[in-house]
């Protein structure tokens, strides 16, 4: 039998096929949301089964999280983000105590207990300065993918950015631009400020064991560098870090099923 999870998100969907003999991932898959939630928890689902093989009617249970998740009338559940990125990252990651997620409108830094559940959590979501739509608005104003923002972070000496809000950032790096200030020195300093933000999100909970990063940003080598020395520990990124909260909830599926089948 096969379990799906999907994450809708407000800049990505996601979608995770399990196969429940195995206990583990037949596929996943990544895809832009754009404007129609529903046609993206649609689109990342077919993609998902098509890269594990399988057809839709093979799916005896699929479970929904993000913001997008009351839009998929065909899950069978649908599960809070929080609830579903700690199930991922504690089963990629057994043992792990802390769970930080960076997606594109907010942040969550999440304290797991012993047996990967959720014991606290703290989130971001009112201001987008923490959050990947901060990166996207610099490099909108460089002209600059974001995949080169990363490289030019990384070799860049970090500008001390002020504003804690976005707006008034935006209008503080294109002052910091016309002064002559160089890119990779602004791209720097964009990225320590979002890790220190995030450093402040996580010292709100109890930040034990091994931290597990996962969401969009945790695609970039070169934030999860800033971001482990923010924290003054390793942090310790899945392969596929878009999709832990998609798997989260294949894994609340395939936990459904088994109840399901030794009742």
């Amino acid at each position: 039998m096969f379990a799906a999870g999907i994450d809708v998100g407000s800049v990505a969907a996601k979608a995770v096929i399990f196969d429940t003999a195995n206990r583990s991932m037949a596929g996943g898959t990544v895809l832009p949301t754009g404007w129609n939630t529903r046609e993206a928890g649609e689109r990342a689902l077919t993609a998902a089964c098509g890269q594990a093989g399988v057809d839709r009617a093979d799916l005896a249970r699929i479970v929904a999280t993000g913001y997008g998740r009351i839009a998929l009338p065909f899950a069978h559940k649908t599960v809070t983000e929080i609830t579903c990125h700690a199930r991922g990252a504690s089963w990629l990651f057994p043992g792990s105590g802390v769970v930080l997620d960076i997606g594109g409108q907010d942040s969550k830094a999440i304290s797991l207990d012993e047996n990967g559940g959720v014991r606290d959590f703290v989130m971001n979501d009112k201001c987008a300065a923490g959050t990947g739509r901060f990166l996207q608005v610099l490099a909108d104003i460089l002209g600059m993918p974001l995949d080169d923002l990363g490289k030019a972070a990384a070799g860049g000496s970090p500008v001390p950015i002020s504003s804690m809000c976005a707006v008034f950032a935006e209008t503080e790096i294109v002052g910091l631009l016309a002064q002559g200030t160089p890119p990779a020195d602004l791209a720097a300093g964009v990225f320590v400020s979002i890790a220190r933000r995030m450093r402040g999100l996580a010292r709100r909970i109890s930040f034990t064991g091994q931290c597990v990063f996962t969401g969009g940003m945790a695609t970039s080598p070169a934030f999860c560098d800033f971001l482990s020395r923010e924290l003054e520990i390793p942090v310790r990124v899945p392969d596929e870090p878009q999709l832990v909260g998609a798997l989260g909830a294949a894994l609340l599926a395939a936990h459904q099923l088994e109840k399901k089948h030794h009742a």
